[in-house]
């Protein structure tokens, strides 16, 4: 059994294990107890990566199998600031894991997203995970809080996702809802009103909000970087997740 290294970002945690990213994200997100379920977000690493604040070759150490044979599941390394430390040029493939275990492996993508005009809402996951919105596009987002804060707010590395606006990305106060699934949508609709009428950038919805989102509200895919690059993993269309990936896609839109 070879062991591999996970990059979890729900919660922020870098794991060894020795299941197969598909067997990890079942077990991640629905566990061993029934009551023992939620969404997973997670990078699988280079297990070759090595850095000198992490105890990796302890952690693999420790990855070894029971004594019935079954392989060990997870071996915490740490879960404390493990997105800054690992280095995005370890990371080969992200993992979306739907509650119920359904996994959709994606790799990188060599190109950004087309922006588009309008206001957009941004879901940080980790390592905080506040709901924003912006009249900022992605990579304009990720220099503010990354690479050239203005504030005194700044993070080393961040994790994050765009989210689905609709007609409120252009018309905020008369937009239709459509199927948006947001929590508080008057006080959404105001936050991007106020982008509108004063000079900030960026404006916060929920500062406590949970990191894990419906995946159907996902625009285009995830990002992660830090102060060097940003990376990016976008999400396969609606007609290519219902061709190949039914079954996650089913499960995501549930």
């Amino acid at each position: 059994m070879g062991i591999h290294l996970y990059l979890s970002m729900i919660p922020e945690a870098l794991i060894a294990s020795m299941l197969t990213p598909e067997e990890f994200g079942v077990y991640y997100a629905v566990g061993t107890e029934k009551k023992a379920r939620g969404q997973a977000i997670f990078f699988e690493i280079d297990p070759e990566f090595r850095h000198e604040e992490l105890l990796i070759e302890e952690g693999i150490k420790r990855c070894i199998p029971h004594e019935d044979g079954s392989p060990k599941r997870s071996v915490y390394i740490t879960v404390y600031r493990a997105l800054e430390r690992v280095s995005l040029d370890a990371i080969r493939k992200l993992y979306l894991v739907t509650q119920d275990g359904r996994v959709l492996g994606i790799e990188a993508s060599e190109e950004f997203p087309a922006e588009s005009s309008g206001l957009h809402l941004y879901q940080e996951i980790a390592p905080v995970h506040p709901l924003i919105v912006s009249n900022l596009n992605t990579q304009e987002f990720y220099d503010l809080i990354v690479k050239n804060p203005t504030s005194l707010l700044t993070l080393p590395s961040v994790c994050f996702t765009e989210l689905r606006l609709g007609e409120l990305a252009d018309n905020p106060e008369y937009g239709s809802v459509g199927d948006l699934p947001y929590a508080n949508i008057d006080h959404l609709r105001q936050c991007l009103v106020d982008l509108r009428t004063k000079t900030v950038h960026t404006k916060m919805v929920d500062r406590l909000s949970p990191a894990v989102f419906p995946y159907r509200t996902l625009k285009n895919g995830i990002f992660v970087g830090n102060t060097e690059k940003l990376a990016f993993f976008s999400l396969p269309s609606q007609e290519e997740l219902r061709a190949k990936h039914y079954r996650w896609w089913r499960s995501a839109n549930m």
